[in-house]
């Protein structure tokens, strides 16, 4: 219970930030493909999946709070070992993946299939930086169903592996004024401002509606192509976990690098790679 829990604050925290994947740190995890299959037998077996998913989404819950505060701080004030961190717990999950596709014979559709996906992930990274002006959010029918999409697409781009949903919301133009609202909402509720809380309720709702639309549409095609192409698609996440570290690096800013922040950098990389080992054994 405590170690899904723990899991889930490291996929959510990962979702927050632009350049990190949440599906790549599902797999890190060890947990994607029973994530994947709870959430698309969500029905067939209600209890297990329940009992499976409902730590892990109060630990993505916890991070989405404490995160949107938290991750902005840390990558201010300590950019080179938070990237590292994150870098770790990355890199960390390619053990459990090799595994998959170890003592198979490596087709040359395997290799196009890596080589592909370590290409998107590093296109979409090098593409972070062309953020428009943050999107305008208020309650009206159009702004409900924008949100409505938005939140669709967020969701499918955080299940899968490599691919950062909030890098796709940054190019979006919806990432800061997503954040903000979240910020505004749980500021409203501390303070008991129901004109604050209902303003973030109709904001965060269609969002929050189009999120979980966009997970089920998405796990269940991901269940689809592990199912028939499973060497195919390990070949694919490895090419997307690969790619991560050097997109985490193109979307990050960082000061002059020193003997302290290289140090503290390596021990923060090393404690990640651990860290996503033993939560994904």
């Amino acid at each position: 219970m405590i170690k899904n829990i723990l899991k889930g604050v490291v996929i959510g925290i990962a979702n927050i930030i632009p350049g990190v994947s949440g599906g790549t740190m599902m797999v890190s995890m060890g947990i994607y493909d029973k994530l994947i299959h709870c959430v698309t037998h969500l029905f067939k077996e209600f209890k297990k999946s329940v009992l499976f998913l409902l730590p892990i989404v109060l630990g993505m819950g916890i991070a989405l709070i404490g995160g949107s505060f938290g991750v902005e701080y840390l990558f201010e004030h300590f950019p080179v070992q938070t990237t590292l961190l994150f870098i770790g717990l990355i890199i960390g999950g390619l053990p459990a993946i090799w595994k998959n596709v170890k003592g198979h014979q490596i087709k040359p559709g395997h290799i196009v299939a890596g080589i592909l996906f370590f290409a998107l992930v590093l296109g979409l990274a090098l593409l972070g930086d062309a953020e428009g002006n943050a999107a305008v959010l208020s309650f009206s029918v159009g702004n409900v169903v924008k949100l409505f999409v938005v939140g669709v697409i967020a969701a499918a781009t955080m299940v899968i592996p490599g691919v950062s949903g909030s890098m796709v919301l940054l190019l979006l133009g919806y990432y800061n004024s997503i954040i903000a609202a979240i910020n505004d909402f749980i500021a409203a509720l501390v303070h008991l401002d129901m004109d604050g809380i209902w303003k973030g309720c109709g904001i965060l709702i269609p969002f929050g509606i189009g999120v979980v639309v966009g997970i089920f549409a998405i796990a269940k095609l991901v269940e689809i192509i592990f199912e028939k192409f499973p060497l195919y698609a390990y070949w694919a996440i490895i090419g997307l976990i690969v790619a991560s570290p050097f997109a985490i690096v193109a979307m990050g800013t960082f000061p002059a690098l020193t003997v302290v922040n290289v140090l503290t950098g390596v021990v923060a990389l090393v404690v990640g790679f651990i860290v996503a080992m033993k939560l994904g054994e």
